[in-house]
Parts: structure tokens; C-alpha cells; sequence
């Protein structure tokens, strides 16, 4: 055996014992889920076993290094990237740490300067051809970093003005922690969270020289590179690399402030909320007193669509609100979700459509107003509200397509106090999808892409598929946290799980894969579609935005 396979080998001993380590850690946390994940398996159901498996996994304080030893193998495959390119210029902000920096920077071959005060940046902005790296003192770039940021930069047109990276945290062990896999460019999650300023590549003559004295020069080019992005019609493009550790970043604006209503001078638009249900009466009262005392500045439209209520107590309460400022809509088909709904909005006037579940408990008064003014938006298609389990416990946080083969429910489990991932359940921002138990969309463009498409999703994915199609029109799916309410999910339909749900729920699912491409493209759980929302190092088996191990 010669020097390079032994060293295979023994690379290839480590990471099974560290995969050991982190099954180990993970057993020792949770040892109940854990064992019931392995039985699972045993039993042969694999994928809900590996969904079981991923965020345990994930937990372990190994699971990153475990992640690292994978990536690395992963690149020993590959080529590495070319190191012909544009030239780029490292602009180090003078601090503490500052020859750890410097090293890094000589390591990758990058020149660099030392910028003591905005000023100094006069002389790199506006040069052509050129792109500028700020790094911040004590930060440092990965092995290869360069070379991957100079790859992209060379093949990008003319309207990129940014290229980012994903970054780690160098921790006192001179280790790395806590990496943060981005999302591609999400301007409405920017808005509360910087997740591109010293971990970026700005093209130099988007850059304009800055005044003295700015208290941070490197989030000013950033706005200045966005503010030219906006302007040629371009957007800043993601590299999912680790190509930054930082001694610190930007962390999230909490808490978020009241999102406003109406915009001053414009009338507040009109809604119609559309409620299905059948008996369930307890639920259903619930929601209309809820749907009734919210407050909203425009004109509120209720419609319920009875389903084939047969318990003569609903019956009874349907008559009364019929009685009152309420439309009963009488459908005794059989259940279908998405043809229930669409059948609903020829009755109804609105500007704005609110699809919400019977299951669906109010517990704040303005959450309509919230919804309403994001839906106004000329860029935004649906919206959707953060939901909880009756246990206070996330159960919606926006929609991730691709988890677990078809679409999953971002964040959930999670409680709304906990950091989270990078409290990602707490920001508002654009996902791929929400769900229908509680969206805001405008009457125009819900009529624009033809409504639910009940024929392939009667039940399940229907709103999944909604949000994709005005994705494909150029319209933003929006997920709002600040708008929380409480979902008995499925209380009052029950689960699929008699043969005729199954089988109805396994069409649905072929369905979603064979049009969206959710599904996996080989046993190794890789999606066949990339989620812009997402990460490829993330797991495809975990809502919690696990590392795929």
C-alpha cells in the first residue's frame, strides 16, 4: 500500500470513528428518540428513521467537525478551482487581531491594505475590473478561499456587484463553531439580518469613496453595492462554502417592531377570510369569535364553507351565524381542500383572500393588518402567519421544499424563545412556500395562476404548489412571524392514515416531486431541486436546519 492509500485509510478510520462519536453524543442526549428512530430502521422504515436521526445527529458538538472531515473528502474528489482571474483586493479594518489576519491573506496570495478610517478607501473604489474583499481584524479566510471567490467572480456578468460566502466562528480553541449556512440572496430576511457584510466580494466600481469618520465602513459598501444592484438589475450570488472564520458577526435586529398597516394616504384594502369546516363545533367557534373580534381597518368578509355537517349543535350554530354578518356556503362533497376553496372565491368580494383553517385559534387582534400589509406588496404572492402547537410550540415557520422528499414545515418543534437557527423562526423573510391553514394573498394574483390546482392536489401540497406557481410569475412568498396564531393541526379532519388517505397522500407527494422535482435524486437523500431558502450542506431530512451528516 503506498503513501497516499494509507493515508486514505486512515483518513477514512477517523471519520468512521467520529461518525461513531456523534451517534454516540447523540444517543446519550435523547436516548428515547434515539432508540425509537433505530427501530424504526429495523422495521424498515428507513426515511422516517433518517428524519428522526438528522437533527439528534446534528446536536452532537462533533457533528461539525464530522461535517468539515466530510466536505474535505468531498473536495479531494473534485478538481480544485482555477487561480487565473479577476484581481482581488483584500481592505483589512485595522483592529485587534490583526496579524492573524494579515497571515491569512498572504496564505491565500491575496494582497492586501490595512484601512485605518473610511478615507483610506479612496484609492481602491471605482477600479475596473477589479474586486474588493473588506475582512474585518481577527477574521480570517479559509484555505482556498480566493481561488473559489475568484472562480465566480470571473464567470459572473456584468449586474453581479456581490458575491457571499458562508462563515464559521473561530472559537478559543482556535477551532472553528457555530457555521452559518445562508440562504441565496433573501432581501427580506437582509432587512433584519446582515448575513453578507465581511463575508463578501463587492465589485470596486460599484464603490463609491466614503465620508470620514463612518462608524462602519464595511456595512456602508455593502449598501452601496446593493444600492447598485438594485440599480442595473442584478443581485448578489451565493458561493454555499465555508470561506470565512470570524471572531464575530452581525446578529439579527430582536426584537422586531409592530409591522405597520396601512400605508399613509391609501385606503386599507378589503378581505375575505374563507374558513372550511365540518361539525367540529367547538373549533369552528373558536375561530369565528376570533375571525369576528379581530381588528382590521377595512372591510371584513367571512365565509364559511360547510363541508357536509351532520352534528345538529354545528348545524344549529351554522344557521345563527347565517343569521348575522356571516356567509354559509353549503358543499356536502367529498373532502377536497383545494376545490372547496377555489369554489369559495367566486363568492367572494375582497381585494384580499385569507384562506384559514377551522383549527386555526386567534390570540392577537391585528394579525390580519400584518398579513394584509405584506399581501399589498407589489413583489409578494401569498403570505403566511407563524403558527404554534396548543403546547406553544412552532408548528409552521414557512414551508422548506425538498425535506423529506416533498415539503416540510420549517423550524418545527422549536420553541419561539430559542435561538434557533440564527432565529430564523423569529424574522420575517421570503421562503419557497406557506401554508394554506392561515395565507394572505391578493385576489388578482391567486385568479393570475389559476388558483388551488385541486385535480393533482386535493388535500395535501395545494398551497405548496400555489406558492411555487407565483414564485414562477415573480412574485415572493412571505413568511411573517409577527403575525402568531394557534393551530390544532388537524384536529378536525384527522390524519391520513386509513389505506384510501394513504394512497390519496402518496399520489399527492409523486404529484409535487414529478412537478416541482422535490423529490431525491439518489439514495443518498440529495434533492433533485435546489431550495433558494435552504442549504446543500443542510439536511434534506430535518426541519430544524440540521448539518447533513
Amino acid at each position: 500500500m503506498g503513501e497516499n492509500d494509507q493515508q486514505k485509510s486512515r483518513s477514512a478510520q477517523g471519520t468512521t470513528a467520529l461518525r461513531l462519536a456523534v451517534h454516540w453524543d447523540a444517543f446519550v442526549e435523547s436516548p428515547r428518540e434515539y432508540l425509537r428512530a433505530s427501530w424504526w430502521w429495523i422495521t424498515g422504515k428507513k426515511l422516517r428513521a433518517r428524519m428522526q436521526w438528522a437533527p439528534l445527529l446534528a446536536q452532537s458538538p462533533r457533528a461539525y467537525r464530522l461535517w468539515q472531515r466530510q466536505v474535505e473528502q468531498r473536495d479531494n474528489a473534485q478538481p480544485p478551482p482555477p487561480q487565473d482571474g479577476p484581481t482581488i483586493r483584500a481592505l483589512v479594518a485595522n483592529g485587534d487581531g490583526l496579524e492573524a489576519t494579515l497571515f491569512s491573506c498572504e496564505s491565500e496570495g491575496v494582497p492586501f491594505n490595512v484601512i485605518e478610517d473610511a478615507k483610506d478607501l479612496s484609492q481602491f473604489t471605482h477600479a475596473k475590473g477589479e474586486w474588493a474583499l473588506p475582512v474585518r481584524a481577527g477574521d480570517r479566510l479559509a484555505t482556498g478561499a480566493i481561488a473559489h471567490y475568484r472562480a465566480l467572480a470571473a464567470s459572473v456578468g456584468g449586474t453581479t456587484q456581490i458575491i457571499y460566502a458562508d462563515d464559521d466562528l473561530i472559537c478559543e480553541t482556535s477551532d472553528h463553531e457555530k457555521p452559518h449556512l445562508k440562504p441565496d440572496w433573501n432581501s427580506e430576511l437582509f432587512r433584519f439580518h446582515d448575513y453578507i457584510s465581511g463575508s463578501a466580494l463587492f465589485r470596486a466600481e460599484a464603490l463609491s469613496p466614503l465620508t470620514n469618520g463612518q462608524d462602519d465602513w464595511i456595512e456602508a459598501l455593502t449598501t452601496q453595492a446593493l444600492e447598485v444592484c438594485r440599480e442595473v438589475g442584478g443581485k448578489p450570488v451565493h458561493i454555499p462554502r465555508v470561506l470565512h472564520h470570524r471572531r464575530e458577526r452581525p446578529v439579527p435586529r430582536l426584537p422586531l417592531p409592530s409591522a405597520a398597516t396601512v400605508e399613509d394616504g391609501k385606503k386599507a384594502p378589503s378581505v375575505s377570510v374563507i374558513v372550511p369546516t365540518r361539525n367540529r363545533l367547538d373549533l369552528l367557534r373558536v375561530c369565528i369569535e376570533g375571525v369576528l373580534s379581530t381588528q382590521f381597518p377595512g372591510e371584513l368578509e367571512v365565509i364559511v364553507i360547510d363541508n357536509g355537517s351532520d352534528d345538529p349543535a354545528t348545524l344549529d350554530y351554522l344557521q345563527k351565524l347565517g343569521e348575522a354578518s356571516v356567509r354559509v356556503l353549503h358543499d356536502d362533497g367529498p373532502f377536497d381542500f383545494a376545490a372547496l376553496n377555489n369554489r369559495a372565491v367566486d363568492h367572494a368580494t375582497g381585494d384580499l383572500l385569507c384562506f384559514l383553517n377551522n383549527d386555526i385559534e386567534i390570540t392577537q387582534p391585528d394579525w390580519l393588518s400584518i398579513l394584509a400589509h405584506q399581501a399589498m406588496r407589489e413583489d409578494a404572492g401569498a403570505v403566511g402567519a407563524r403558527l404554534l402547537y396548543p403546547t406553544g410550540l412552532i408548528q409552521h415557520a414557512g414551508v422548506v421544499t425538498g425535506i423529506g422528499g416533498a415539503a416540510a414545515h420549517a423550524h418545527r418543534g422549536l420553541h419561539p424563545d430559542e435561538e434557533g437557527y440564527f432565529h430564523r423562526h423569529r424574522l420575517p423573510q421570503f421562503v419557497s412556500a406557506v401554508t394554506a391553514a392561515c395565507m394572505v394573498i391578493s385576489r388578482e394574483k391567486f385568479d393570475a395562476v389559476g388558483g388551488f390546482d385541486a385535480e393533482r392536489f386535493a388535500v395535501s401540497f395545494n398551497d405548496v404548489d400555489l406558492c411555487l406557481r407565483l414564485r414562477e410569475k415573480g412574485w415572493h412568498t412571505v413568511y411573517e412571524p409577527r403575525a402568531t396564531l394557534v393551530h390544532h393541526e388537524s384536529v378536525s379532519r384527522g390524519f391520513d392514515r386509513d389505506p384510501a388517505g394513504a394512497a390519496r397522500q402518496a399520489r399527492e407527494t409523486r404529484a409535487l416531486q414529478e412537478r416541482w422535482h422535490t423529490g431525491f435524486a439518489s439514495s443518498e437523500e440529495k434533492p433533485k431541486s435546489a431550495e433558494p431558502y435552504h442549504h446543500p450542506g443542510l439536511s434534506p431530512l430535518s426541519e430544524r436546519f440540521s448539518l447533513r451528516l
